[in-house]
């Protein structure tokens, strides 16, 4: 199904980075340095100490971030949206817990299901799957990082841009 715009003709995808800095505003986090992966179908974010409870009857999960920047953690809480057997990048299905947020990629936002999974010793926070990216012309050029802003105030000196 090709992507079309309001008044019904061809929408030229939007081309962006393997690598872009994104807004989670909902959480709120801004400025996450994320791996675009179309090989991924979900996307993740880096989350430990991840706990569930009950509020006014629902499920919802409370876990701990970085904050973009290295300027410590930050506990978020959200509502769970469902459990979910998701392939870690071994291959290997683990049971994760997805919740239900808003992404910011440069100046469109839109809805987000974000799995929440100890990213410890991976080079993102988090990536953006190929489900995040469905619907919203949007191509990943593979050889260039950061194509829909500058440099954040964040970027590490060995990212590629």
């Amino acid at each position: 199904m090709a992507n079309v715009s309001d008044k019904g003709q061809p929408q030229m995808p939007k081309v962006i980075g393997w690598m872009e800095y994104i807004d989670l505003p909902d959480l709120p986090l801004k400025d996450i340095k994320a791996k675009i992966d179309t090989g991924a179908r979900t996307s993740a974010l880096h989350a430990t100490d991840i706990r569930r409870f009950q509020r006014d009857g629902h499920h919802w999960v409370s876990f701990l971030t970085e904050v973009p920047g290295g300027e410590g953690m930050i506990r978020i809480e959200a509502p769970i949206k469902e459990r979910r057997n998701i392939k870690n990048t071994s291959g290997i299905p683990e049971n994760r817990i997805v919740i239900r947020t808003t992404i910011r990629l440069g100046d469109e936002t839109w809805p987000l299901d974000l799995s929440l999974t100890d990213r410890t010793n991976m080079t993102f926070q988090m990536i953006v799957g190929r489900a995040a990216l469905k619907n919203h012309a949007i191509a990943v050029h593979t050889k260039r990082a950061h194509l829909l802003r500058g440099k954040s105030k964040h970027q590490d000196k060995g990212d590629l841009s």
